[in-house]
């Protein structure tokens, strides 16, 4: 089991959390959303829970929750600048199906 960031993603979270001033790491997880069923959230932690499944990846730890594993484990954050866009692309191995605008998915 593992979630990994790329060199890039992982350069993109320390620079956030160093200007931030604080911050321990990136909790990813899935919610119920979108017209495929599942959404990624993405956001950072100052503080860790009890329950949390820590992973580290180029020097930045990454946190979830158990029930989120179970959707993605082995994927990979990765962040990309396409022209004027720039996010964080979710490559995540157990999916099945996307909806047409990229915001959710289903396992």
């Amino acid at each position: 089991m593992a979630i990994t960031l790329s060199e890039r993603a992982a350069a993109h979270v320390s620079a956030f959390i160093a200007k931030r001033g604080k911050g321990l790491g990136i909790r990813l997880g899935v919610k119920t959303s979108g017209c495929s069923g599942m959404a990624y959230k993405l956001e950072f932690v100052d503080v860790a829970s009890d329950d949390d499944v820590t992973f580290e990846s180029h020097g930045v730890t990454v946190f979830t929750d158990a029930k989120s594993l179970a959707y993605i484990d082995g994927t990979e954050l990765d962040y990309a600048k396409e022209g004027l866009n720039e996010g964080f692309q979710f490559n995540n191995p157990n999916v099945k199906n996307e909806c047409g605008c990229g915001e959710s998915f289903n396992v």
